[in-house]
């Protein structure tokens, strides 16, 4: 019997070409971990690659991970920290994101098959539910639900927890990386469809593979962040030399607020963080989710594992009052942008303006210093604007087996596309910079 589905869903803005597989078999790999291996022929080389599935990412040499990472991302000077072997692993070895918490790692390695080199890699996870994705797609899984279909477990490609552009098909930059591309998509499809799954989604993706899985059949979706971009600033007053009086003063009243309230505001690196400051904020952490989300997706271990891997590239902002640590907002550095990830304080404590400063201003002050071109401040947020964080376009793309459901789900993300933009247009005109300044 045929039916007619229809999507609805709340706009959380305003509140091609295949490659077939030749052999495909499921084996148990040496440790006991399920492997899916798919082989493919290059039609322009000798090589053959040979596409697995693997169930964590420590079966893949940090290295060669990395390697995909860096060459994807176009070099070390625009390295993304959220897409290297130690935060992925660290996030599986810290039992935040694995099965038994609805992350199951399927990720997905290109060998050449003659030489065994790692050319490509995707961060891919089993999911069965739809949190710390930030690309609402719960209104979809209930109209499945509604009609008797199963939404769950779906396919996901992207970084848990994480709002963060980036590539997500991570390929080494060789002559035949764009069939390679073709290959992976292909692939991570076959996996899909053979593994009775409903869909497969690629989350924060750069535009440019937006466009090209785009036209591979996934359904296009954007959405909208909150950027800083540094116009070669030499200091945070030049910065504010560029906004209009009224924005300009509101600042400086709410940066004066701190030192009012004997606040001491402090940019830990490296070494400089020790396992208190870990400690303190993982309880401030926990005091966001407590109030804000109800679960928390970040174990305590992952904090303290994570400063030990990737120091050099963490900025935890701490503000003090006295001898002890009230507040602090963690911070990742990469080849030319500082990412704001997550902001907690004491429990039953408030300061004013506190959180602007530690999330906000701190890390502009702290992007002219290193001489970074954007601030990505995080998801969601309109009085980011007004401090100097300006809308930018997100992308994510969706693959969906069944064809009415599809249909349906197209016609929902045409409509909130239009709305998205119309707000866009809207927030941009009302920004806080002087004319001409973009």
């Amino acid at each position: 019997m045929s039916r007619r589905v229809t999507v609805q869903g709340r706009n959380n803005t305003l509140s091609g070409v295949g490659v077939a597989a030749t052999q495909f078999d499921i084996r148990r790999s040496g440790n006991g971990s399920l492997t899916k291996q798919f082989t493919f022929p290059l039609s322009d080389a000798a090589n053959v690659i040979k596409v697995s599935v693997v169930s964590s990412i420590s079966d893949v040499p940090s290295a060669e991970w990395d390697a995909c990472a860096v060459d994807a991302a176009g070099g070390a000077d625009k390295f993304n920290p959220f897409l290297c072997h130690a935060f992925l692993s660290t996030l599986e070895r810290s039992a935040s994101a694995v099965r038994e918490t609805g992350w199951t790692p399927h990720h997905i390695v290109a060998r050449d098959q003659a030489t065994h080199s790692i050319l490509a890699v995707v961060p891919l996870y089993l999911k069965t539910h739809s949190y710390g994705e930030f690309v609402f797609d719960h209104s979809w899984a209930n109209a499945y639900h509604s009609y008797g279909y199963k939404y769950y477990p779906k396919l996901q490609s992207c970084v848990p927890f994480t709002p963060v552009t980036g590539p997500r098909i991570l390929l080494r930059n060789t002559s035949f990386k764009d069939q390679i591309f073709d290959i992976l998509v292909s692939a991570m499809k076959d996996l899909t469809a053979t593994s009775q799954l409903s869909s497969l989604h690629v989350t924060f993706p750069s535009e440019n593979e937006w466009q090209k899985l785009t036209q591979k059949g996934f359904l296009p979706r954007i959405g909208m962040q909150y950027h800083w971009k540094n116009r070669n600033y030499k200091s945070f007053d030049d910065f504010l030399m560029d906004m209009k009086q009224s924005k300009r003063k509101n600042i400086r009243q709410e940066r004066k607020k701190i030192s009012a309230q004997n606040l001491i505001m402090k940019r830990l690196r490296g070494y400089e963080i020790k396992a208190r400051h870990w400690d303190s904020f993982y309880t401030f952490y926990r005091n966001t989710t407590d109030n804000k989300w109800g679960t928390p997706h970040l174990t305590r271990e992952f904090f303290h594992e994570l400063g030990s891997k990737m120091g050099d590239n963490l900025l935890l902002v701490v503000a003090e009052e006295g001898d002890g640590l009230v507040a602090g907002a963690l911070n990742l550095i990469g080849g030319d942008t500082l990412f704001g990830r997550l902001w907690g304080c004491q429990p039953k404590t408030y300061f004013p303006s506190l959180h602007f400063e530690a999330c906000y201003y701190q890390a502009i002050e702290a992007a002219i210093e290193l001489n970074l071109k954007t601030v990505e401040a995080g998801a969601q947020g309109e009085h980011k604007i007004q401090r100097g964080y300006l809308p930018v376009t997100t992308f994510s793309c969706h693959y969906l087996i069944d064809e009415e459901f599809r249909e349906a789900i197209q016609d929902f993300l045409i409509r909130e596309a239009s709305q998205v933009k119309l707000v866009m247009k809207v927030l941009h005109e009302s920004g806080p910079f002087k004319e001409g300044i973009v």
